[in-house]
């Protein structure tokens, strides 16, 4: 059971309902737009930065899904796994690939730009402080600076994200759960 209630569409601004909106059509998230509804500056900015990056779309879907799994693996967060991992599916990831992300250097699903991708979401999750330039050379054969600069900042939000979800016990929605069932 959450930690905190959670705020309706009628507790933001007028200006911010449809985001309210198309955030919880996004996926079933209402229970992280409820909580982030309580704080109007975090989650206009917050959502409105998601659904920004959504619409230009410089990162191809099945990467930023990749990485937020494996994020959200390292981190054991059920919420965003719940979430996430569905998504993986519609980009052609079987549910057990995505149960197994994190074995990323033989998963007979994922082709070498998929294995870049998490085992760059495993370093700067886990050891940010020592990503080498090696991988960065690597991620810049498949990747412009603008993609690498979302993917970096999408896996550390998605920590963030992990944190938050976990600490208030967020909970994960019945549509949620049914999609991994």
């Amino acid at each position: 059971m959450a930690r905190i209630s959670y705020a309706n569409k009628n507790a933001v601004p007028n200006h911010l309902q449809n985001l309210f909106d198309d955030m919880s059509t996004y996926g079933p998230f209402g229970s992280l737009v409820g909580a982030m509804a309580h704080r109007t500056p975090i989650f206009e900015h917050v959502f409105g930065m998601l659904t920004d990056l959504r619409k230009e779309g410089v990162l191809p879907r099945r990467y930023l899904e990749l990485a937020l799994v494996a994020v959200s693996k390292i981190n054991a967060c059920d919420y965003c796994v719940a979430h996430h991992a569905p998504f993986l599916t519609v980009e052609g990831v079987t549910p057990a690939g995505a149960e197994n992300i994190l074995q990323y250097e033989d998963h007979p699903e994922f082709d070498d730009i998929d294995k870049l991708v998490v085992e760059y979401s495993i370093e700067v999750t886990s050891n940010f402080h020592r990503v080498r330039d090696k991988l960065f050379d690597r991620l810049r054969s498949h990747f412009s600076e603008e993609q690498i600069v979302e993917l970096t900042w999408r896996i550390a939000l998605c920590g963030a994200f992990n944190r938050f979800n976990d600490v208030l016990q967020l909970d994960i929605e019945e549509e949620a759960l049914a999609k991994i069932a």
